[in-house]
């Protein structure tokens, strides 16, 4: 048997398959970076003790939404996969703390974009941007990037000190997204996660601009929910239809989304491949409902489908998330660039509590 390979090849500088976008939200971040790092010499540094990439989960993400119940009951929307040439671009950000000083902590964010045009795929890293957050430049750094990417926007209350990893690492996915929508044409644009608004990361107007940048080139924006906390008689969406043959799609109508909340796309159970693999798709409302469906044949004409997840999401996802060798050049590296002090200081869960103690991380999902 001979596996048709597909190649993938990292894309300088910031060669969008289209020119003239604004670079002006990684410049800041690259200008923030350095500047809060210079008030870190000569600290004491005590390293992240765990070594691999960190997903934090955003409360303020948490799904309160809920499906009422359909009559008639839902019938699935079969899918005919469409080999009409169509780029498909992806996008994904991590972050990650990388240790704590005596006045905070320093973290790493980067994002990347991927696209796929006939068999080739490219790509483009943006970072790692690494950053010195204490109690004192919180609101300075947060407030300076959001008023970079959104001048209009009215200011937001600044995240917490837990939160600030992961909100940084929204901007950046942010703009990586709007470049997208900006610069593709008649292209399909996949996000990880909802079209959900309405959150402190996400605000609605936000969104909507993103959406509306992309109809206008032509584009479709489709997001893809790995994990959902959405009910549907009780059950997850994802859990809700077995019987139902892939390749499909369920249409989930009736959503309730609790103030202020608000959904930017329409909800479907994507069903794509076989075997039990389904995931929650969310694909721009403000399209006709046949338009929505042909998108969705035009990426499995397209793209590789595995586990019912596309390779261009799931590539971007690989590609932005810090290995442990990255961590470690990263701490080495600011470590005598600025010259820290390493420290270890005892881990009191597992000094009192012995193995019974979950360490000062277990409340940390990796």
């Amino acid at each position: 048997m001979v596996i048709e390979q597909y190649t993938i090849t990292a894309t300088p500088k910031y060669n969008f398959p289209q020119t003239a976008i604004d670079t002006a939200l990684p410049q800041r971040f690259l200008e923030l970076s350095l500047h809060s790092l210079k008030q870190v010499q000569n600290q004491t540094l005590q390293l992240n003790q765990q070594t691999i990439q960190q997903i934090f989960n955003n409360a303020n993400n948490q799904e309160t939404l809920t499906a009422q119940q359909l009559i008639p009951p839902t019938q699935p929307i079969p899918l005919n996969p469409k080999p009409e040439p169509t780029t498909i671009a992806a996008v994904d950000t991590s972050s990650i703390k990388l240790g704590e000083t005596s006045k905070g902590i320093i973290i790493a964010v980067r994002g990347t974009t991927i696209w796929k045009k006939a068999k080739n795929y490219a790509y483009l890293r943006v970072g790692p941007f690494i950053f010195h957050i204490t109690e004192e430049n919180l609101q300075e750094v947060y407030r300076t990037l959001l008023k970079t990417y959104f001048p209009e926007q009215n200011p937001q209350a600044s995240p917490s000190f837990l939160q600030i990893p992961l909100r940084m690492a929204n901007l950046l996915e942010k703009w990586l997204q709007t470049s997208l929508a900006k610069t593709m044409r008649d292209s399909l644009i996949l996000f990880d996660g909802s079209l959900t608004a309405g959150t402190a990361d996400t605000p609605t107007q936000q969104l909507k601009e993103i959406l509306a940048a992309a109809r206008s080139n032509g584009n479709t924006v489709l997001a893809f929910t790995k994990v959902t906390t959405l009910r549907f008689n009780g059950c997850l969406i994802t859990e809700a239809f077995p019987t139902h043959k892939p390749p499909c799609l369920i249409e989930v109508a009736d959503i309730k989304p609790k103030p202020p909340l608000a959904l930017l796309g329409e909800v479907y159970v994507a069903k794509l491949a076989r075997g039990n693999y389904a995931f929650r798709l969310d694909i721009d409302r403000e399209l006709p409902a046949p338009k929505r469906i042909e998108a969705v044949e035009r990426l499995l004409g397209n793209d590789l489908i595995m586990h019912g997840y596309p390779e261009t999401l799931r590539l971007a996802h690989i590609l932005c998330t810090f290995t442990a060798n990255e961590v470690i050049a990263m701490q080495h590296f600011i470590q005598q660039r600025y010259r820290l002090k390493i420290i270890e200081r005892p881990d009191m869960h597992r000094l009192l509590f012995g193995p019974f103690g979950k360490g000062e991380d277990h409340h940390e999902v990796v």
